[in-house]
């Protein structure tokens, strides 16, 4: 079970049909740190973390502006400065778009990567 593939499929679902919130079950930190930054540049409205005894869960505010939104697998590894081959392969065109990576420093989108010159593996790409 993936919390964060099963999050991002709940958040497309949702903006599919112009929902103005959901609620994502179950929560995980990884997930929350996802969400973080979609919500850093501007693809998410405020979220919370719902605590219900078990996993917990996050109800998201959308904002309409998600066109696809979806989990690499496998999480594939990218040296420094190797992002424009990914970017060719998941986002629809250059500048459009964001991929979320995981690196030691946390997890960041690739253009905070590439500006702090490191790599990573990549989790997810927002357009």
């Amino acid at each position: 079970m993936d919390t964060l593939t099963n999050g991002l499929i709940t958040i497309i679902n949702n903006e599919t049909r112009n929902k103005r919130e959901c609620i994502i079950s179950p929560a995980s930190k990884l997930l929350g740190q996802v969400l973080r930054i979609m919500q850093l540049n501007g693809y998410l409205g405020e979220f919370e973390f719902i605590d219900d005894g078990r996993s917990g869960k996050f109800k998201v505010q959308l904002l309409g502006r998600i066109n696809k939104c979806s989990a690499i697998k496998p999480r594939f590894a990218v040296k420094t400065g190797a992002f424009e081959k990914w970017e060719k392969q998941f986002l629809p065109s250059r500048d459009f778009g964001l991929m979320i990576v995981t690196t030691s420093q946390g997890v960041i989108s690739h253009r905070t990567a590439e500006e702090k010159n490191i790599g990573g593996r990549l989790l997810a790409f927002v357009y």
